[in-house]
């Protein structure tokens, strides 16, 4: 009797896990039919490559999101990262264009600037959250300020611009496309391959979830749990330089308002996925689902008058409210059964 008990109770199991997992894509059909009843146009090919490309930035930042969650840290920093990260790109191409001309050469040099920037603000946040032993929320809390206000003084209060003759050479990386898709879209796809491969197949994978579960049992497993964690900050910084890159040459240009909402995003988009956000346990493949669903809401509004857009944040916030509740509610349960 026991053992039917029990294959009962993880039959229950896995059915609530696969509903659970079904969930944010069952979401995301559901938007789709939804905005394409309030606007046809919602469907079209020009509209749906823009929401791609647009789910891009996001969904890259959301993909080294998902590490730092999944190992119990968080990272508030992630847009004013991007928008440090990309007013000094800008300064150093338009500084090389006098000797590196405005060919690929500079553009290659501003995306190496980029990745560098991005792996040490990283490494930043990971030391002072594990060497420092500082709360992670007060560790990126204050570096976003400092990287806010870093651009808004390389911009001396104003806007960094890109130079005119970069542009050209620069504008593929985010007009461009590649067998129908946007450029965008393609390194969204290798970065999600990517990160799914290192959270789900490797032994890296399973120390950020051992950790983010326990970190005390973690350490007595000789896992090298501030190593772990500092790794999963870097991961996060070189996605957010990624991000960037793909970004700058949409606007060529760089200013206080750069990034802004992009941490809420990127956790809104890890959290809605089925991303613990205690940790513990993280889904890449919800993630990229939580990406996408942010910005079809976005795209949404843009298409009806019902709601304004300029709520989107509200949308965002909410959304966040109500997974972290529902998250609790699944908890409660696990925890009733336990005991």
């Amino acid at each position: 009797m026991t053992v039917l008990a029990n294959s009962s109770l993880g039959k229950g199991k896995r059915m609530s896990f696969d509903i659970k997992t079904a969930g944010p894509a069952i979401a995301l059909i559901l938007l789709c039919i939804i905005g394409f009843l309030l606007n046809p146009a919602f469907l079209s090919e020009g509209n749906l490559t823009n929401l791609l490309t647009r789910s891009a930035f996001i969904g890259i930042i959301a993909v080294g999101a998902t590490f730092v969650i999944t190992a119990g840290g968080i990272d508030l920093s992630v847009g004013s990262m991007a928008a440090a990260i990309a007013g000094v790109m800008i300064i150093i191409m338009n500084s090389a264009v006098e000797t590196l001309g405005p060919g690929l050469a500079t553009v290659l040099l501003g995306c190496g600037c980029s990745i560098v920037l991005g792996i040490g603000a990283g490494w930043i946040n990971g030391m002072l959250t594990t060497k420092g032993k500082i709360e992670a929320f007060i560790v990126t809390l204050g570096t976003m300020g400092i990287y806010r206000s870093l651009v808004t003084y390389f911009a001396d209060g104003g806007t960094l611009s890109l130079d005119f003759a970069i542009r050209g050479t620069y504008r593929p990386v985010y007009y461009g496309s590649f067998l129908g898709l946007p450029i965008p879209v393609w390194v969204f796809i290798v970065v999600a391959v990517l990160g799914w491969f290192l959270l789900n197949r490797t032994a890296f994978g399973r120390y950020c979830t051992a950790i983010g579960s326990n970190e005390a049992v973690a350490k007595y497993s000789a896992i090298k749990v501030d190593r772990v964690k500092t790794m999963t900050y870097v991961i996060q910084g070189l996605c957010v330089s990624l991000a960037t890159i793909i970004y700058v040459p949409r606007l060529g240009s760089a200013s206080s308002s750069t990034g802004v909402l992009w941490e809420l995003e990127a956790i809104a988009a890890v959290i809605i996925g089925g991303t613990v956000l205690k940790g513990g346990y993280g889904r890449i493949g919800g993630t990229i689902l939580g990406a996408l669903i942010l910005t079809t809401i976005g795209n949404i509004l843009n298409f009806t008058d019902l709601i304004s857009n300029y709520l989107n944040g509200t949308m965002q916030g909410l959304i966040i409210i109500i997974a972290v509740w529902l998250q609790r509610g699944d908890w409660g349960k696990a925890k009733a059964k336990t005991n």
